[in-house]
């Protein structure tokens, strides 16, 4: 996937979450990291199981009409305390807050570069 595509994804998921009212959206740029797994991470925080479920929705709709692409792989829906989205080279964690807290995923990509997304709700 060329940076375009990578961009025009990110855009497309960050819209996604915010059009549910996703909170602390962050982006993790993994690229300058050895042996990762994806090039970026999305976060986001839910405040219940049905918005974590929702975002999950949204992410998926705006992506499918904008790129015509789906994830190759989601996990988490069973109970929604923590969704992921695997779009391979970027991957979306959607958690409620008190799991996100608990994995703390920002922290473990210290080295990362972390960029927070101001929402304006």
């Amino acid at each position: 996937m060329n940076n375009n595509n990578t961009d025009l994804l990110i855009t497309n998921i960050i819209a996604g979450i915010e059009d549910l009212k996703g909170q602390d959206i962050s982006i993790i740029d993994l690229r300058e990291i050895e042996n990762t797994v994806c090039d970026y991470f999305i976060v986001c925080s839910g405040t219940s199981n049905t918005q974590v479920d929702a975002i999950t929705n949204s992410i998926q709709k705006k992506v499918s009409r904008a790129l015509k692409d789906k994830p190759w792989h989601v996990e988490g829906q069973e109970n929604s305390q923590w969704v992921l989205m695997d779009y391979v080279h970027v991957v979306v964690h959607i958690f409620q807050r008190q799991t996100r807290e608990y994995y703390d995923i920002e922290n473990l990509w210290g080295d990362a570069k972390i960029t927070q997304i101001e929402t304006n709700y």
